[in-house]
């Protein structure tokens, strides 16, 4: 599965994104396991809100980082997808 420019992409129903103050980092919690999220990771999913576009994030994440790599972050979203974590929702779809 690859992201494409127009797509949404928000966390599924059964993931959440939480801060974990033992670890001192972001998590994602899914039935099945954790994962420990690095501060840039954690700052991409805090923007999957199911509004923006992937190309949205992309330009929020250049607002506020001097180096972001598009292609490194399609690449994070569509593991993410992969795995199930991540619903890309269609551009089209929300105009509707």
């Amino acid at each position: 599965m690859q992201t494409a420019s127009g797509d949404r992409p928000r966390l599924a129903r059964h993931v959440r994104l939480r801060f974990d103050p033992a670890r001192g980092q972001h998590v994602l919690l899914t039935p099945e396991a954790v994962t420990v999220l690095n501060g840039t990771g954690a700052a991409v999913l805090e923007l999957c809100d199911g509004q923006r576009t992937v190309t949205g994030i992309v330009a929020e994440l250049r607002g506020r980082y001097a180096s972001v790599d598009d292609a490194e972050v399609r690449r994070f979203l569509d593991r993410l997808a992969a795995r199930r974590c991540l619903e890309l929702g269609d551009a089209e779809v929300g105009r509707a």
